[in-house]
């Protein structure tokens, strides 16, 4: 295909995506099995111009003056992708399944640069009932938060110290350009590539089928990390899902002690058993909610994690189109979901244990105002500075930029090149 039929097929998927409010993904792959012609790379530039087209539809919408699919994916190529409009008018006259010729109005759109009048909310990108809460987190920082917020995500993978060590995966996966990251000392990453670029399929490498390591945001890692799950502790995973964190905390655990892994939606766990193989672990009971109950397990935790359901507003980035489904009654019913399982979740922490609340959404009334609320009911528990831990096993890292009176830590794109991740740890007291 040339750029011109993609550019069409980009606008096609996106109004499906817009007019019937199907996942991006979805309706990208059943353009695909509807259109055998098109090649993997194809397919490629078309998710790209699609999901670069949803995470800057604000900021495109305002400089197009149109916030239609067709306009979204014009300005995709010209703007984000910096071709110019030169080469739009290009690809469409030298492609006969190319849109639409372009209209003096979109000449003139795709010429000129508005972004000096642009709203602060729309050079964000973030939803416009949403740059409350964004500007009462971020503050004077709240536009490049957003904006950090729309660009694209490197692949972060996790080295499984139980079969492997970091600089044998960078080895191995030398011929992706994967270096070592920053602040996680298991993290390796694989940036992202502008444009038509295509990112490695880091699963079909030897060494993921071989458990060396895990695809999994640094900020994921960070957080499994400063939980500090030890070798012997008795550890409840209470959201467990697909086990991504379940099996960072059995490799810091070094297969000793005993790992629960628990969620309440029992097909989030199904993927859980084979990577579980995989990567080797034996320290590890996956309790099903539909047969066995965690009864057994009442104040017997020396730690508590929860990784909770949110809105992930802190990984727009992997997920763009879910930033413009989201409402203000899910935000409401993901609130209520983080104070049962919290309710929930204290009664298996041990006198002396701890419990770290975790969340991959960057909105105060999901974070540290859940905490607030935990705390004035149930005065038996007690925070404990997860800043402090950061200094004590991140020494070489620097410290985070959002950081809470109690010592709670807010990951960000901008402040830490990760995806948003809220971390609280509280200790429930003899």
């Amino acid at each position: 295909m040339k750029d011109g039929g993609r550019l069409a097929a980009a606008i096609e998927v996106l109004s499906e995506v817009e007019s019937r409010h199907r996942p991006a993904q979805v309706a990208l792959r059943d353009w695909g099995t509807s259109h055998r012609f098109a090649g993997s790379g194809d397919r490629t530039v078309i998710g790209n111009l699609v999901f670069d087209a949803l995470r800057n539809k604000a900021s495109l919408a305002a400089r197009m003056k149109s916030d239609q699919p067709r306009a979204l994916v014009l300005g995709t190529y010209a703007l984000t992708w910096n071709k110019g409009v030169e080469a739009v008018v290009s690809a469409i006259s030298e492609d006969r399944h190319a849109p639409e010729p372009l209209e003096a109005s979109e000449m003139s759109a795709l010429g000129e640069d508005n972004t000096k009048d642009m709203p602060a909310v729309a050079k964000a990108d973030v939803p416009d009932w949403l740059w409350p809460a964004f500007t009462t987190a971020f503050g004077d920082a709240a536009v490049d938060e957003g904006s950090a917020l729309a660009a694209r995500a490197p692949v972060d993978l996790r080295t499984n110290t139980l079969k492997s060590d970091r600089d044998k995966v960078l080895k191995r996966l030398a011929h992706t350009q994967a270096v070592a990251a920053k602040l996680s000392p298991l993290g390796i990453r694989i940036d992202a590539k502008p444009g038509l670029g295509r990112m490695p399929h880091v699963q079909a490498e030897e060494g993921y089928r071989k458990g060396w390591f895990e695809l999994q945001d640094e900020a994921s890692q960070l957080a499994a990390i400063l939980a500090q799950a030890a070798p012997g502790e008795q550890v409840l995973d209470y959201c467990a899902g697909g086990g991504g964190k379940t099996l960072a905390l059995a490799a810091s655990m070094q297969n000793k002690g005993q790992l629960y892994a628990y969620d309440a939606d029992r097909l989030r766990l199904a993927p859980i058993h084979e990577r579980l193989q995989r990567a080797g672990v034996r320290n590890i009971q996956v309790r099903d909610p539909a047969s066995s109950s965690l009864e057994d397990l009442n104040g017997q935790m020396d730690l508590v994690f929860i990784d909770a359901p949110c809105t992930g507003t802190g990984v727009w980035r992997r997920r763009p189109d879910s930033k413009w489904r989201l409402t203000e009654k899910a935000l409401a019913d993901r609130i209520q979901d983080q104070r049962d399982v919290l309710e929930h979740a204290a009664d298996y922490v041990k006198p002396g244990g701890r419990l770290v609340y975790v969340t991959c959404s960057v909105l105060p009334g999901e974070n540290q105002a859940q905490v607030d609320w935990f705390l004035e009911k149930n005065n038996g528990f007690q925070p404990k500075s997860v800043a402090d831990a950061w200094q004590t096993l991140l020494p070489g890292a620097a410290p985070p930029t959002y950081i809470t009176e109690r010592g709670e830590i807010l990951l960000t794109p901008a402040s830490t090149e990760t995806d948003g991740f809220f971390v609280s740890m509280l200790e429930r007291q003899a």
